[in-house]
């Protein structure tokens, strides 16, 4: 009975989480505009999504803005991390703390505060700010994937490798850098995933006439949802879904999993 309860609260769960996702992928094949009525099985919505230019130049944005963003910021934090593994434990500690303020802070606030100091700068709102904003809040989420990596390293190989003879640099990408490398990645994605995600920062921050995917949704949903918005919804969760797919049952993941058994 036990067993049972368990199943039970797991499909529950499932159902709701899921469950808004299956409908929009239903609506997505709606020959019927009316999300109420079915019209029929068809892909008009998905041809009409790719010959939309103002829908296409809004994801073109999202990927640029998040792909650019999140290679900076995991640049950037990269660095950081190996900045304060040499640092006295309560300075590490008191950067750590500032890093993290991005995080904890509300998103309204962060956009708000970024927005004006874009005026005071005078710069012009376009995509150059939204990246600067995207850049600076996706910094602390990599250093967030970073560190425990860092904290995890053995200074002696680092060691070791310039006493054999190789430059600091050299030290770094061959000895270091590998180890780094899946938090590396992890961060990247966050950042990625974050950015791509984003509304209110982006919201504040962005120029008259440049879009978003988010912003772009956010302008539809007042004049009414277009069924173009349900395909292009589909096709992001089955890339992400795939993706995901490919990351987890990769044989590289299998080779692994057999070794340790």
């Amino acid at each position: 009975m036990k067993n049972i309860a368990k199943k039970i609260y797991v499909a529950l769960i499932f159902v709701f989480l899921y469950a808004p996702i299956a409908t929009l992928m239903v609506l997505s094949f709606n020959a019927s505009k009316t999300r109420s009525k079915w019209g029929g099985f068809t892909f008009k919505w998905y041809a009409s999504l790719f010959r939309n230019e103002v829908i296409l130049k809004a994801l073109y944005n999202t990927l640029l803005i998040a792909f650019c963003s999140a290679l900076i910021a995991t640049v950037i934090g990269t660095i950081a991390c190996v900045a304060m593994s040499g640092m006295h434990r309560r300075t590490k500690a008191v950067i750590l703390g500032i890093t993290n303020i991005p995080m904890l802070n509300a998103e309204i606030v962060t956009g708000i505060s970024l927005m004006l100091l874009f005026i005071s700068f005078g710069f012009k709102f376009g995509l150059g700010t939204i990246l600067l904003a995207h850049i600076t809040f996706n910094i602390p989420y990599v250093i967030l994937s970073v560190m425990p990596r860092m904290k995890q390293l053995n200074p002696s190989t680092y060691e070791a490798a310039l006493d054999l003879g190789a430059s600091e640099l050299t030290a770094f990408f061959q000895v270091v850098f590998p180890d780094l490398l899946p938090g590396v990645l992890s961060g990247f994605l966050m950042a990625f995933t974050m950015s791509l995600d984003d509304f209110i920062i982006t919201h504040f921050t962005k120029g008259a006439g440049v879009d978003t995917l988010s912003t772009k949704i956010y302008t539809e949903v007042k004049k009414g949802i277009k069924p173009e918005m349900y395909a292009l919804s589909t096709i992001i969760f089955m890339t992400v879904l795939v993706l995901l797919f490919l990351v987890n049952f990769s044989p590289s993941k299998k080779s692994a999993k057999d070794k340790i058994e």
